[in-house]
């Protein structure tokens, strides 16, 4: 493992050798032989269904998992799927989970697919990508997985074969009884064949593929972006992709004794690539808890012990999972861990100190995207951290502040001025990022350089900074919310004129959807009835707005566009005011800052509790500062 503590590390790394000239698998089935070769009895893969450290655990060595996959690809390929045909999934974590996503990309293209979403937009997403089979889960209590799946397929032609996985196997005693017994039924209005997973697999020969993995480059993976609206965008992803994001925690993070504990959903970049496919370069250890991860009941009450259960070296999170770890004690012996690795959204400062504090570990921030395959950049693990950036762009990629003008005109930002992220890396795919050829246009500067949407500086040290999105998504844990939904949900309420969504300061999630609204001349409306009507008309529970206010007049540009920047204005100083109360403190006002975005100037009033101001605005992202 190549040490990674600083910019001349990164930099010796890379003028080692050209990429290309690295020796690495073309293929993931080629990654994983590799690994299993080198690792054969060492624990891969471990999933637990219940949250209790004592619960029973499936695991799979890396050649139970070669094994696992090879078969599950040998059945893919009969039920017609090839190179260019696609396998989804719409999965929770379980050991299966993994097993679908690499077997899906050694057949032919994987789809992960969040469950989360509502029938509708599965059903999109199965459609754009012409899935052939689908993964999913036997109907299960406490879950309504197999009824949206039952639900998106009648609703998607293309799909032949719906593969079922029961999770009553990971069960144990009299609870793995029960679950026949309470098991929810589920109404089936499609044409294609069900099978089981687990006896669908097992049927296949598992010692060598019946099909030649041909040795060269190709998609292997849809991911659909976040969003609300609609369907979701879908980006293609190559082997070249995948692999380099694990041959950078391969190289830079992981070596096979290190064990990552990762409650993050395998239908994620973050999950998918960071972590497995590193896990997969350096032969390390990942351990997924519960189905739900970080969501899974008494998870955050057991995690602790669920780190000292399985000696976890690395956590894998978020920092809504931070601040939720933080209202429990550390009540286990949790001295394996090295690091935090925490990505999907901007981590408060006091958070990382309570977290440092608390537990002894350093949390490190890193950046990436679906678009690029994941990784950007990252915090060096055993070098300098800057809390609140997002470190410096890893070996191989390269990263560039550009502004783009109206007239198509292009020019470099310099240091410490802010301006659109643009990356290029191995995980770039140049020009056909996207499915849809017209989502791709003007998303590349200079043929090369992933336009990204968000908004950042490179300060005189190379580290890289997020000051905002230009794509004006609203990103809640980790979640990308279209305000546009929300605008379109509060606008077909016939005393609607005008709203405008944006995201407000949250200390748990980052960011919450409010919207404020400017009513017809003469029309009545309440707040409260405006938000049962966002209620009704919003498909997804997370876009639902947390607070509705209704202006007299919404701030509006020359030509009449909703001018966001003074509603965030607004949202800052009425959240900021609500959490400084009973401190002295209040919002003066709300300023741009070249450098750091919108920031809040405090007022004294009267006698201050300095600590308590720092410590209730130490749990939001966005900074502040005394007025003069």
């Amino acid at each position: 493992m190549t040490r990674f503590s600083s910019y001349d590390d990164r930099n010796a790394l890379e003028a080692a050798m050209p990429y290309e000239a690295r020796d690495l698998p073309v293929t993931l089935y080629g990654f994983l032989a590799r690994t299993a070769e080198r690792y054969p009895d060492r624990p891969a893969i471990s999933f637990q269904l219940l949250a209790d450290p004592k619960s029973h655990a499936s695991t799979l060595t890396w050649q139970d998992l070669l094994e696992r996959v090879t078969e599950t690809a040998n059945l893919f390929r009969k039920l017609g799927v090839g190179p260019t045909d696609t396998v989804a999934y719409l999965l929770p974590n379980s050991i299966e989970t993994p097993v679908v996503l690499l077997a899906g990309a050694t057949a032919g293209i994987v789809n992960p697919i969040n469950p989360l979403l509502d029938a509708q937009q599965i059903a999109g997403i199965l459609r754009e990508t012409r899935a052939k089979v689908l993964v999913t889960l036997r109907a299960f209590p406490k879950t309504d997985v197999a009824q949206k799946a039952a639900e998106a397929v009648a609703l998607a032609p293309d799909v032949t074969h719906v593969v079922e996985v029961d999770l009553n196997r990971h069960l144990r005693g009299l609870k793995r009884f029960i679950v026949p017994l309470i098991r929810p039924r589920v109404k089936r209005r499609h044409k294609a064949r069900v099978l089981n997973f687990e006896a669908a697999t097992s049927a296949e020969k598992h010692t060598r593929l019946d099909f030649e993995d041909i040795q060269q480059d190709r998609v292997a993976a849809y991911f659909h972006t976040g969003g609300t609206t609609g369907t979701p965008k879908v980006a293609q992803h190559k082997y070249s992709g995948m692999i380099y994001n694990g041959w950078l925690g391969g190289s830079l993070l992981f070596d096979e004794n290190d064990v990552l504990m990762c409650p993050l959903p395998m239908f994620h970049v973050f999950a998918a690539y960071p972590i497995l496919m590193s896990c997969i370069a350096s032969g390390a250890h990942v351990v997924m808890p519960t189905p739900a991860g970080y969501r899974g009941d008494g998870v955050f009450d057991n995690f602790w012990k669920l780190i000292e259960r399985w000696q976890a070296t690395f956590l894998i999170t978020v920092p809504t999972a931070i601040a939720a770890l933080m209202q429990r004690p550390v009540n286990a012996d949790v001295r394996s861990l090295k690091t935090a690795i925490s990505g999907s959204a901007p981590l408060p400062i006091e958070l990382y100190n309570r977290f440092k504090s608390a537990t002894g570990v350093e949390i490190a921030e890193g950046y990436g995207l679906t678009e690029a395959t994941c990784l950007v950049s990252c915090n060096p693990v055993d070098g300098m951290k800057k809390v609140g950036s997002v470190g410096i762009p890893l070996p191989y990629t390269h990263v560039r502040i550009l502004h783009h003008d109206d007239a198509g005109n292009v020019r470099e930002c310099p240091t410490d001025v802010v301006g659109e992220i643009c990356v290029a890396n191995p995980g770039v795919f140049p020009g056909s990022t996207y499915t849809e050829a017209d989502k791709n246009h003007k998303l590349f500067a200079e043929d090369i350089y992933l336009r990204t949407g968000d908004l950042g500086r490179l300060d005189s040290d190379g580290y890289l900074w997020i000051t905002g999105r230009a794509k004006d998504l609203i990103i809640r844990g980790g979640h990308n919310i279209d305000p546009a939904e929300i605008e379109e949900a509060m606008l077909s309420h016939p005393a609607v004129a005008f709203a405008g969504a944006i995201g407000q300061p949250d200390s748990f999630a980052g960011e919450l959807p409010c919207v404020y609204v400017e009513l017809v001349a003469g029309a009545q409306a309440s707040e409260s009835e405006l938000l049962a009507h966002a209620k009704a008309h919003i498909h997804e529970r997370a876009a639902i707005p947390k607070h509705v206010e209704i202006l007299a007049e919404l701030p509006k540009t020359a030509v009449g566009k909703i001018f966001k920047p003074d509603l965030r204005r607004m949202a800052i100083t009425r959240v900021y005011d609500k959490a400084l109360d009973g401190t002295g403190a209040r919002v003066a006002e709300v300023v741009e800052d070249k450098k750091r975005g919108l920031v809040a100037r405090l007022a004294r009033e009267g006698e201050v509790d300095e600590a308590a101001v720092k410590a209730k605005l130490g749990e939001f992202t966005r900074p502040w500062e005394w007025a003069a």
